[in-house]
């Protein structure tokens, strides 16, 4: 029992963090399984906010929003970044991204894409009590990762859509062989994505501008078993997020960009199902199908999270961001500023970004530094004279 326990905490590491420094009857966080897919996993989106639904397309808007692929000005590239995770207190904790995208046809309309995510979570001691005394068991490594292929076609000159089938597997119990109940969980997720770009255009000041819009639906699938219990399923992190953006030509190489985004959690939060002896409600998570999951999800007003963000780019070569993310007290409070910064060199590419938090409530990011590296592999597509 006490080895599952300890596993099982594990499930809700992004809100760790949060739940510190804070009055517990106070807040009721939507837990999910996999949480490692709602940590922002690139350097650049570490810098703005945490978003990236309706920012500029770049190697990484597999993550965010595979419907910005079809007007990148690279025919194909990749992206692998790395996030160190509760810094403060382990050093082994950490996560992966890595993805890929290639234009397919000769239009520059359609593109095939790829990312692999995967989250190391460090080592945990597994032991047993026996009588009074506790005797070790070995040693789990517990982790998760997901595998996605998408694809994206440009459904007029302007707007883009995007469907992507996500593998996910979470080995909480590192498949140590144990009497615990805990097992790893296996289940598959679709995204289900839009984007749009105006053309530019006279703005302010006689400046040329341009508009941009992205949504994105998330990690819509099957719940995950982890101990065999069809009434103890874990809901998939299921999201739905909404942005706008708008950049600024002050001439032909500096671009002011700013950009804003809501997203909202599509997973049913606690509900009361009771009260105790001394009159207090009884919260428990409902168990029910996804569909109705989401549906159950709009009673919880609370789980809307928003970002906003400003970039300055010079002639793609260098570019210095900041954002903001703003998350309810009675979800984990999660609110900070980031800042950051990338450089390219020909073909490459080197984002970092920094996390400040701004509220009494620790996060598992906080003065993280992010790391991103991105190399264009490809030519250069009719969308750099278009867009």
């Amino acid at each position: 029992m006490v080895k599952t326990k300890i596993i099982l905490a594990l499930v809700a590491l992004p809100m760790a963090g949060s739940l510190m420094a804070q009055n517990l009857s106070e807040i009721r966080p939507v837990l999910t399984g996999a949480p490692f897919l709602r940590i922002s996993p690139d350097a650049r989106a570490g810098g703005i906010g945490d978003q990236g639904v309706a920012t500029t397309t770049d190697n990484f808007s597999q993550f965010w929003n595979a419907a910005k692929y079809p007007f990148s000005h690279i025919s194909s590239g990749v992206g692998f970044t790395y996030t160190p995770y509760m810094s403060k207190i382990t050093n082994d904790v950490f996560l992966l991204y890595g993805s890929y995208h290639r234009f397919i046809g000769d239009e520059d309309r359609s593109t095939i894409s790829a990312s692999l995510y995967y989250f190391n979570m460090g080592s945990v001691d597994l032991t047993r009590l026996v009588g009074t005394q506790v005797v070790p068991e070995g040693t789990a490594k517990p982790n998760e990762f997901s595998i996605d292929v998408a694809y994206g076609l440009k459904l007029a000159d302007n707007f883009s859509m995007a469907v992507t089938g996500r593998y996910i597997r979470s080995d909480l119990g590192a498949s140590f062989n144990t009497n615990s109940t805990l097992r790893a969980a296996n289940s598959f997720a679709v995204d289900i994505s839009g984007y749009f770009i105006s053309p530019t255009h006279t703005s302010l000041g006689n400046y040329e501008g341009r508009a941009r819009a992205g949504f994105s639906v998330q990690n819509l699938g099957p719940r995950l078993d982890y101990t065999g219990n069809d009434d103890s399923r874990s809901y998939l992190p299921t999201a739905a997020r909404l942005g706008a953006g708008y950049d600024l030509y002050l001439d032909d190489s500096n671009r002011i960009g700013i950009t804003v985004e809501g997203s909202k959690l599509l997973v049913p939060g606690p509900e009361i199902t009771g009260f105790n002896v001394l009159r207090e409600p009884i919260y428990a998570l409902p168990n029910v199908g996804v569909l109705e999951g989401v549906s159950k999800s709009f009673k919880n007003p609370k789980s809307v999270m928003l970002s906003g963000a400003l970039e300055y780019e010079y002639e793609d070569l260098f570019a210095v961001r900041t954002g903001y993310f703003h998350e309810s007290a009675e979800q984990g409070g999660r609110q900070y500023a980031t800042v950051g910064v990338g450089v390219k060199y020909n073909s490459f590419g080197l984002d970092a970004s920094y996390l400040i938090n701004t509220s009494k409530v620790n996060t598992a990011l906080d003065n993280t530094l992010r790391i991103g590296l991105t190399w264009n592999i490809g030519e250069e597509t009719s969308n750099v004279d278009d867009y």
